[in-house]
C-alpha cells in the first residue's frame, strides 16, 4: 500500500512539471520558447551573466519574437543605466517591512506610529496587493485600491487615517527601494485629499461616563475568574485616570510608572502632576507634564491599596502579579455593550473616547484657554478647533442667547473639620512615603 502511494505521488509530480516543447533562437543572448502547460511564448535572455525569463503573452510566434526583442531592449537599457531591478511580490516586501518595524518597536527606538503602520499593512495593503509584483503597482492600481478600501469599510475614512495608510505603504516602497526591488521612479503618488476632515470624536457626557464606570465595577464584582475581576478593576482605574488627565489611551497611559506621578500638598489640598515620557508626540516634544484634575486622587488611592509594594519603576496599570494586559479594550467594549453606550451619534465609543470626553468637558467648563488645553493634551490648537468646533456654541450659550441664568451652587458634600483632618493626614502620609520610596 505504501509503495503504491509513493508511485502515485511521483506520477503526480512528473505530471505537473513543466517542460520546454519548442524553442527559436533570435540571437546568442535571446530566444523564445513554449512550455507544455501554456500556449503562449516566453522570452529568455542573458544580461551581464544572468538569465531572465519573461512572458511575451503572445500565441503567434512572429508576434512573440517581436515582443521578445522589445523586452530584451527594455531590460538592456535598464541594465546600462543602472535601473535594472529584480522585483518582488508585495506580500514578501510587506512582511520584511513589518519585521523591521517590529524590531524597532521591540528595541524602543521605533515611533509609536509604527504599530498603526503594521496594522494598516496587515489589514488593508496585504489583502489587496497580495501577490502583485511591487513594481506593477501604478496609479491605476492605487485608484483600484482606494475603491476597494471604500467598499471594505462602507464609508470614507478620515483624512488622518488615510495619511497613516499612505505612510505605511511608503514604508513598504522604501523597503523595496533599499533592497533594489524597485526604483524611486516606480513609486506611485499617494493622496489623502478625499478623506473626511473635521469629523467629530465620540465622547461621553458626564452622566454617561458614570453609567459606564458603574457598569465596569458591577461586572468586576460578578466576575467568575479572579483574573477577569483584576482586569475589570484595573479598567475602572484606567478609565478614571484617563478621563481626569486627557492622557492618550495606549502607549502614553501604559508607559506611566509610579515614579512619573508627582504630588504637591498644602494642608488637605493636593495637586498631582504626571510625566508622560512615551507616546505619539514624545519624540518631537520630549516629556510632557500633565496636571490632573483633583478628582483623580480617589483613583490613585485605589491603585496604592492594590499595589502596597510598588516601586518607582513599576508600571501603574498592571495586574496583581506584575503583568500587563492587552484585554482592557475588549473589557471596555463589553461593558459599553452591557449598558447600551457602545454607539454614539459620532460613531462607536472606544477607550480613546475617554480622552475626547476630557477635552470636551474642559471646553464646556470654559476654565482654560485653547492653547493651554492643547499643551496639556499634547496636541495643537488647530486640531482641537478641527475636531471640537461643534462644542463652541455650547461654550457661549449665555453670550449667544442673551439670557443669563443664575449660577446654581454645586452639589458638594460639606466636609467637617474632622473629615478634613483625616484627608490632610492621608495626604501627609503619601508625602512621607514618596520621600522614602521615591513614589507616592
Amino acid at each position: 500500500m505504501q509503495i503504491s502511494l509513493q508511485i502515485t505521488y511521483l506520477i503526480v509530480i512528473l505530471d505537473v512539471m513543466t517542460t520546454q516543447t519548442a524553442r527559436h533562437n533570435l540571437s546568442s543572448d535571446l530566444y523564445v520558447y513554449l512550455q507544455n502547460n501554456s500556449k503562449r511564448w516566453y522570452a529568455r535572455f542573458v544580461l551581464y551573466g544572468k538569465w531572465y525569463s519573461k512572458a511575451t503573452k503572445e500565441v503567434d510566434l512572429d508576434k512573440a519574437k517581436d515582443r521578445a526583442r522589445l523586452i530584451y531592449a527594455e531590460y538592456k537599457y535598464k541594465a546600462e543605466n543602472n535601473l535594472l531591478v529584480n522585483s518582488k511580490r508585495f506580500k514578501d516586501v510587506a512582511e520584511q517591512t513589518i519585521k523591521h518595524l517590529q524590531i524597532e518597536l521591540d528595541k524602543g527606538t521605533g515611533k509609536p506610529s509604527y504599530k498603526d503602520y503594521i496594522q494598516a499593512i496587515q489589514k488593508y495593503h496585504m489583502p489587496f496587493f497580495d501577490r502583485l509584483y511591487i513594481t506593477s503597482i501604478d496609479q491605476e492600481k492605487i485608484r483600484e485600491f482606494d475603491k476597494w478600501r471604500f467598499d471594505f469599510n462602507g464609508r470614507l475614512l478620515a483624512k488622518s487615517t488615510l495619511l497613516t495608510h499612505n505612510a505605511a505603504l511608503n514604508m513598504v516602497f522604501k523597503e523595496a527601494i533599499e533592497r533594489k526591488w524597485m526604483i524611486p521612479a516606480q513609486v506611485p503618488n499617494l493622496s489623502s485629499k478625499d478623506g473626511e476632515t473635521g469629523k467629530r470624536r465620540a465622547s461621553f457626557t458626564e452622566e454617561e461616563y458614570s453609567k459606564a464606570y458603574d457598569t465596569v465595577l458591577e461586572m468586576a464584582s460578578n466576575s467568575r475568574k479572579d483574573v477577569t475581576r483584576q482586569i475589570r478593576e484595573l479598567l475602572a482605574s484606567y478609565m478614571d485616570f484617563c478621563v481626569n488627565t486627557g492622557i492618550r489611551p495606549g502607549t502614553e497611559m501604559e508607559a506611566i510608572t509610579w515614579g512619573d506621578i508627582e504630588m504637591t500638598r498644602q494642608d488637605h489640598n493636593v495637586r498631582f502632576k504626571i510625566k508622560v515620557r512615551k507616546g505619539k508626540t514624545s519624540k518631537h516634544t520630549g516629556t510632557r507634564t500633565v496636571v490632573a484634575r483633583d478628582e483623580i486622587w480617589d483613583c490613585i488611592d485605589e491603585l496604592r491599596d492594590r499595589f502596597p509594594n510598588r516601586k518607582p519603576s513599576d508600571k501603574l496599570f498592571r495586574l496583581e502579579n506584575g503583568d500587563t494586559t492587552n484585554e482592557l479594550g475588549k473589557a471596555f467594549k463589553k461593558a459599553l455593550e452591557e449598558c447600551g453606550l457602545k454607539k454614539s451619534p459620532d460613531g462607536p465609543r472606544t477607550l480613546y473616547s475617554l480622552r475626547h470626553s476630557y477635552i470636551t468637558w474642559q471646553l464646556l467648563r470654559r476654565d482654560l484657554r485653547l492653547d493651554i488645553l492643547a499643551k496639556q493634551c499634547g496636541t495643537s490648537v488647530a486640531m482641537i478647533e478641527q475636531h471640537y468646533s461643534h462644542i463652541v456654541p455650547s461654550m457661549f450659550e449665555e453670550e449667544l442667547s442673551g439670557v443669563k441664568f443664575e449660577a446654581k451652587p454645586k452639589k458638594t458634600k460639606a466636609l467637617t473639620d474632622k473629615v478634613l483632618a483625616i484627608i490632610e493626614s492621608r495626604f501627609k502620609t503619601w508625602e512621607t512615603e514618596c520621600k522614602k520610596r521615591g513614589c507616592i
